[in-house]
């Protein structure tokens, strides 16, 4: 049985994808390539969940477990999903809403097939992009545009995730 790899920097990782392969090395059992596919997969469906999250919170206008100033729509739980990756499926949760007005932009109804647009989200985050960087790609990625406010929702989703 090989030891788990170890990222050998002789500085601590300056850039944010180096930040993050170490964080992956730190936390993950990772001896082969295939481990390393896995973890991507983890991670992929982890940051489209939190995309989503943020979609659903900036459509209700309010947070999990807040109650709406009007008390109309509300959150209704998740359904199922699994996507196509160049790493193989990934099995996701999308938020669903009561009045199911919900109509995701990041990954749509229907939509199955995200190989073309992984690289691009990730990259989003392993360069810290700004949110008008980040704004740009989408509207590039998926020819729609969203409002900074959005994004930031959205951005913040993700980053409670990956921080935890």
């Amino acid at each position: 049985m090989s030891p788990p790899l170890q990222y050998i920097h002789k500085t601590p990782p300056t850039t944010p994808g180096e930040q993050i392969a170490q964080q992956i090395l730190d936390n993950y059992d990772i001896k082969s390539a295939e481990d390393v596919q896995d973890v991507l997969k983890q991670i992929f469906a982890t940051i489209f969940e939190s995309m989503l999250k943020g979609e659903m919170e900036n459509h209700l206008g309010h947070k999990n477990h807040e109650r709406s100033e009007d008390g109309g729509n509300v959150r209704n739980g998740y359904s199922s999903k699994r996507l196509k990756t160049s790493l193989g499926e990934v099995p996701i949760r999308v938020p669903r809403d009561r009045q199911s007005t919900f109509e995701p932009q990041i990954i749509k109804k229907h939509q199955r097939d995200v190989s073309s647009i992984e690289g691009k989200v990730l990259a989003m985050y392993a360069r810290g992009m700004s949110q008008r960087d980040i704004a740009a790609t989408i509207e590039d990625i998926y020819g729609f545009q969203m409002s900074h406010e959005q994004i930031s929702t959205i951005t913040d989703c993700v980053t409670e995730e990956v921080e935890a």
